[in-house]
């Protein structure tokens, strides 16, 4: 069931997002949060099922076992400034539903590639995966990640370049973290697609627990 909610962060205001409750919800389950790209900003919430999986949810059928967040970044921002805000709102999350603080996961695309990095960084020892596709960030503040992290890209992305994964994984590899980086051959910046449909990239977040 997808639920459209809003969030009022002390720091930014509201923030509106869609909440995904499982077939049966209990107590003690998983939660992802999915982080959308630039194309899809704003305050239409409806923006936020243009691709990944959002869109397999709402248009596709695709049930999780899990709950999941999907958030929409206001117009004026990108997902690394809001940090502080994103983990109040999983914070409420995990409280109301009892989530399982053991496994909470962050995914994202392109924009929302460098917001799940800007997240894990902000906060090392809080999740228990990342899975950014398309992303980037700074490489050189990624030595606190030690949680499993599984990247992707494309080698002919034309918006973010390859390098910015690789910088990224590399680094946290160098600080003796767990990344593991897939390269799309021929796959411009939608790497999304092959990411989320043909990898076993959901099941593996799912499986991911903090020790």
């Amino acid at each position: 069931m997808l639920e459209k909610k809003s969030f009022k962060s002390e720091l930014l205001g509201s923030i509106g997002y869609w909440l995904y409750t499982p077939d049966a919800p209990s107590p003690d389950m998983p939660l992802i949060i999915f982080l959308h790209g630039a194309g899809e900003c704003g305050t239409d919430l409806s923006l936020v099922f243009r691709n990944g999986i959002p869109k397999m949810v709402a248009e596709e059928g695709l049930s999780l076992p899990c709950y999941a967040i999907f958030p929409q970044c206001p117009g004026a921002f990108v997902w690394p400034d809001l940090v502080l805000p994103l983990k109040a709102l999983i914070d409420s999350v995990v409280s109301e539903y009892k989530i399982d603080k053991k496994r909470i996961h962050a995914t994202g695309l392109s924009m929302g590639g460098f917001g799940t990095w800007a997240l894990g960084r902000a906060f090392p020892n809080f999740f228990a995966s990342l899975a950014p596709i398309c992303g980037g960030g700074l490489s050189w503040a990624v030595g606190a990640l030690k949680m499993p992290i599984w990247a992707f890209h494309g080698d002919v992305d034309s918006v973010v370049p390859l390098r910015n994964s690789v910088e990224m994984v590399d680094a946290v590899n160098a600080n003796g973290g767990n990344a593991k980086l897939t390269i799309f051959h021929g796959v411009n910046h939608d790497s999304w697609d092959p990411a989320y449909r043909e990898t076993n990239l959901i099941e593996w977040i799912l499986s991911q627990k903090k020790e």
